[in-house]
């Protein structure tokens, strides 16, 4: 049986949280498993993000994609910002990443939106690759600034 992908509801947060727990802990912050799982199940709870995951044959989850709308006001459409995405260590070389980002596509394709944005760490030059190897191309005019406003 070949990798399943599908979209996730509230009946699959046991599976999606343990993975957005461990993409939240590659990028340097402490696993908090019930954080995690509330984060995702108030996103989907309100409607706010898209998430895709993949199973294999046993039903592991392999990893997620997650996607928030947004608009753009220079082109005057709707755009999605992929958020996040994660592939398991033992999943990583499987093609897990591409059937993720190309479903993202599709889906973004199929609700009618203009295009996708995302970021990624300087240092993340594996997921650059994957991002460039699909097409995605690396903004040089503009640049990202943060302004974080809640303290600890």
């Amino acid at each position: 049986m070949p990798l399943q992908i599908q979209r996730a509801d509230a009946s699959h947060l046991d599976l999606i949280a343990p993975l957005f727990d461990a993409y939240r802990g590659f990028y340097g912050q402490p696993s908090n498993l019930p954080q995690s799982r509330d984060f995702i199940a108030e996103r989907i709870a309100r409607d706010e993000s898209v998430i895709f995951f993949v199973q294999d044959e046993a039903g592991e989850a392999l990893g997620f994609v997650q996607l928030f709308p947004t608009f753009s006001s220079i082109d005057a459409h709707r755009t999605w910002l992929l958020g996040d995405l994660f592939t398991t260590p033992n999943a990583r070389g499987r093609g897990v990443g591409t059937l993720l980002m190309n479903t993202a596509r599709s889906f973004v394709v199929l609700s009618g939106g203009k295009g996708m944005t995302l970021e990624t760490a300087t240092d993340n030059f594996s997921a650059q690759r994957l991002y460039e190897s699909l097409g995605y191309v690396r903004d040089t005019g503009y640049y990202t600034y943060c302004l974080d406003l809640k303290q600890g």
